[in-house]
């Protein structure tokens, strides 16, 4: 199965280990602009800008433009986001997504699109766009949550959801307020082991249909009984879609 994925950092976040999980069963390539929102993918689009580093496992391999990108393979899906400051503002979706989707379908008409649904803010998290949620991650998470239902429905797009899976590693024991670990690593970012890890697992069940918990790779120097808890997630959520 051929992935493609039209982000930034949280994408990147969320194909790190993807290869890995899926015994390279899975091939993904990620479109990366760090801090890129729908409008100005819509923008690259129309000027083609070769702009993005098309990244394997979080990694550039070159630098592409989304226009290059969709005829380089023959992708059987292609994921989009939105920028995670406006990914609960349902308002900055449009007209941008309609007109990408329409692009896309027009690229590549055998692809399926879907919608990944990206996480809250840490609590304590200095972005500047945590403010147009009142610095509340859970208010945040509510509306990602309604706003990329929403829209997705609108468009008729399955839905990646790790709004979901991350706000439940939160809940753990281990990742709590006050835990020994965070799901996060810089308040927004995940970090660079178990949150990428939990964002792949979440995708691998998404793409492949198959249980997570059957997964037996797992990123370096972590805890297998962490990552038993975040495969346990991961097919919670997975079942959803």
């Amino acid at each position: 199965m051929n992935i493609l994925c039209i982000g930034n950092s949280f994408s990147q976040d969320a194909t790190r280990y993807l290869h890995q999980i899926s015994d390279e069963r899975l091939f993904v390539r990620n479109l990366y602009i760090g801090g890129c929102s729908l409008e100005m993918h819509y923008n690259n689009i129309v000027e083609e800008k070769a702009d993005y580093e098309y990244q394997k496992n979080g990694r550039k391999l070159k630098m592409i433009s989304i226009n290059e990108a969709l005829t380089k393979k023959k992708w059987d899906y292609i994921t989009i986001q939105q920028v995670s400051q406006f990914s609960g503002m349902e308002e900055t979706y449009e007209p941008y997504i309609t007109k990408i989707i329409d692009f896309i379908k027009e690229k590549c008409p055998n692809a399926k699109i879907a919608f990944h649904s990206t996480w809250a803010y840490d609590d304590k998290s200095d972005h500047f766009g945590f403010a147009y949620y009142d610095n509340d991650r859970k208010k945040m998470y509510n509306a990602i949550l309604e706003a990329g239902g929403n829209i997705a429905k609108r468009h008729n797009l399955e839905i990646i959801r790790n709004t979901e899976a991350i706000e439940l590693a939160r809940e753990l024991d281990e990742f709590k307020n006050g835990g020994p670990l965070n799901i996060n690593r810089d308040g927004f970012h995940l970090s660079l082991d178990y949150g990428r890890y939990l964002a792949g697992l979440t995708m691998f069940g998404f793409f492949t249909g198959d249980d997570p918990t059957s997964v037996t790779y797992e990123p370096e120097d972590t805890s297998t009984e962490i990552n038993k808890k975040l495969k346990e997630i991961a097919k919670r959520v997975s079942a959803k879609a």
